[in-house]
Formats: structure tokens, sequence, C-alpha cells
């Protein structure tokens, strides 16, 4: 089990709260089962641009930081081919928004994930009930980014 030693930890017990809360009013909302395919993303990076445009923050070249905030409480993703995120509320079988083991070993993988889908706001979000198959990480893209993207290494002034 992987354990939160990063100073996110209040950044996680928000997006808990917050979660708490969207999941309050998704209930009230029917769900649709859809299967969905896509590579795990790191939500905050990707949705942020703090480390590069979004061909850099996925993949190989994103993987390790990717783990990191995982591991820190950082809500997962599924971004399929297309560009569509679906922010993962939860796993079945597991805490909702826990860093957990399973979240840890399909980071940066691409699936295929059978859940529920809501809408709210535009933001699509996914409980997922089963990881119907997993391919492992097929995005290699650290051949063309290195292990840190250039451009997210911070200029000097």
């Amino acid at each position: 089990m992987y354990f939160n030693k990063n100073p996110f930890v209040g950044l996680t017990a928000l997006v808990a709260i917050t979660a708490l809360q969207i999941g309050g009013a998704l209930a009230a909302t029917p769900a649709k089962m859809v299967e969905v395919k896509g590579e795990i993303i790191d939500t905050w990076c990707y949705l942020s641009g703090v480390m590069g445009g979004p061909d850099a923050v996925v993949g190989t070249a994103h993987h390790t930081c990717a783990l990191w905030c995982a591991a820190g409480g950082i809500p997962v993703g599924v971004r399929t081919e297309d560009g569509t995120v679906y922010m993962v509320l939860k796993i079945k079988g597991e805490e909702p928004l826990a860093q957990t083991d399973t979240i840890m070993e399909i980071q940066s993988n691409t699936i295929l994930a059978k859940g529920a889908h809501y809408v709210r706001d535009g933001v699509n979000y996914l409980v997922v009930e089963k990881v119907v198959s997993n391919e492992g990480i097929t995005n290699k893209n650290h051949e063309d980014y290195g292990p840190v993207p250039g451009f997210a290494v911070p200029e000097k002034e």
C-alpha cells in the first residue's frame, strides 16, 4: 500500500469534500452505463497545464509525476482517444477518491472501463464498476519528450 507523504493532504481533503457534495447532487440524476476506453491520467497536470500541453502530461513522459499526484490524492481521469476526460470518482470496491493500489497499478495505462457516467456542469464523471481490460502503458512518448519535457522546467529569472 502506498502512503500519502506529500504536502497535498489539505488539497486531498478539499477534493474529497467536494466529491461528496458532487456525489450527493449526482445521486439525484440518473446514470448512464457506458464503456470508456482511454489512458488513466493525472487530472491536475492535464487540466491545469502546469506541466505543459496535453501531449506532454500523458504516457511515459509523465508517468512518475502521475504516480506522485495519485499517491497525494489527486483524482485520476480517463482520457479517451478523442480527448474527452472522465473524472474517476470511484472504482468499485474501493474508497471514493482514496489513493489505492489499483489506481497506482493502472496509472498511465490504457484501459477499457465499464461504469456509471454522470455529467454535471459540463464535467464527465465515472464510477468504475469494472476494469474490463488493461493494455498497460501504450503511450510511450518519453522518446519524444524525455523523462521531463523541456518546457516543463522553470526558466531562471
